[in-house]
């Protein structure tokens, strides 16, 4: 491990479910990393950080972590309406930023960010798309670019959750953006990734309440579908739901001029197989958490690669030459604006039942 003075010096802001894994990540499994600080407006939140971190200086106020001069970058794990300005404040401190998706749940808003990001180009921003840092979703990734299926013109891809009987969602409805803005947004990132980044064109969504009627009041539903229509002819297709009785289902499969690949099909837990009376199953995974534990791994350290090896800066690719795990970029400040331009996109389609023109 390198020495203190040598690894990238992290605040963590939030600590709820999220949080909590980024923190623990950070402070033992990233190898040129220190969890220097961390910081929640919740008494119960910082009392688990004391306990359970190698002894972080604490704060309840983010403007006081941002001050904090031996915090070199900030790793924010907080709500989605927080997001634009947290990043313009960490930069304009003279910090590194990470930040959980979304970049915003505003399409004006994004474009602040990236344009304020452009004045630090000595500063590396990224947003957390994670399935792009997932094994199985870089390895179909490299296939694509390997010619492997021909030249790949749909996806499908879907984001599904175990159903919540205690409520959460709805709870968190006032304040997600919606379930397309919520969940599909990573499929929204998937897609264009694997095709390429094409510019979004055209699309269309619908929605069903099928379980949590309370959803009704924030124009939200727990089961969506979508269909995006890129440059090119090239097309998406999306599920997204907050009802699955199995578990979390996420899973894609790209279908290209000479063939097709699927990542995920069969979301087991292990590879364990079950034979009795019912059949024959495996167990599910039961929360995204857990299907993308390696992920959120990989992604954090390929952003200490980044920042300390230069393969990000102002929230854009500078050189794809940088070897190692500084060389997988994760997603830009700019492939966050589109994923939110067209997750909103979805949003007025659902409410309006027409199609969106972008």
């Amino acid at each position: 491990m390198k020495p203190a003075a040598q690894r990238l010096r992290f605040g963590v802001v939030g600590l709820g479910r999220l949080g909590k894994r980024h923190a623990e990540n950070l402070a033992y499994r990233v190898p040129g990393a220190l969890l220097a600080a961390a910081c929640s407006p919740l008494a119960d939140e910082l009392a688990w950080a004391r306990d359970a971190l190698p002894e972080p200086r604490l704060y309840d106020d983010y403007a006081d972590l941002l001050a904090d001069p031996h915090v070199d970058a900030v790793w924010l794990v907080t709500p989605s309406s927080l997001h634009a300005q947290q990043i313009v404040d960490a930069l304009r401190a003279g910090k590194h930023v990470f930040c959980e998706k979304p970049l915003s749940l505003d399409v004006a808003e994004c474009e602040r960010v990236l344009a304020e990001a452009a004045r630090y180009p000595h500063l590396r921003a990224m947003i957390g798309f994670m399935r792009r840092f997932d094994p199985s979703y870089k390895d179909a990734f490299d296939k694509i670019a390997a010619g492997r299926i021909g030249r790949p013109f749909l996806v499908r891809s879907q984001t599904t959750d175990q159903n919540d009987t205690d409520g959460f969602f709805v709870r968190f409805a006032a304040t997600s953006g919606g379930i397309f803005l919520d969940c599909t947004v990573h499929d929204i990132d998937v897609a264009r990734w694997l095709l390429g980044k094409p510019r979004a064109t055209r699309v269309f969504a619908a929605g069903a309440v099928a379980l949590h009627e309370g959803l009704r009041e924030f124009g939200d539903v727990d089961n969506g579908v979508a269909i995006c229509e890129f440059e090119g002819g090239k097309l998406a297709m999306f599920y997204a739901s907050r009802t699955q009785a199995h578990g979390n289902d996420t899973h894609s499969e790209v279908i290209g001029t000479a063939g097709a690949l699927a990542i995920g099909h069969n979301p087991r837990a292990n590879r364990v197989e079950i034979y009795d009376a019912t059949g024959i199953r495996n167990e599910c995974t039961p929360n995204f958490f857990d299907r993308f534990e390696d992920a959120f791994l990989h992604e954090a350290r390929a952003f200490v690669a980044a920042v300390q090896g230069g393969a990000v800066r102002g929230g854009v690719v500078q050189d794809e030459a940088v070897q190692g795990e500084a060389a997988q970029a994760g997603a830009t400040l700019a492939d966050a604006l589109e994923a939110t331009r067209i997750g909103v996109a979805l949003r007025e389609s659902l409410r309006s039942g027409q199609a969106v023109t972008l």
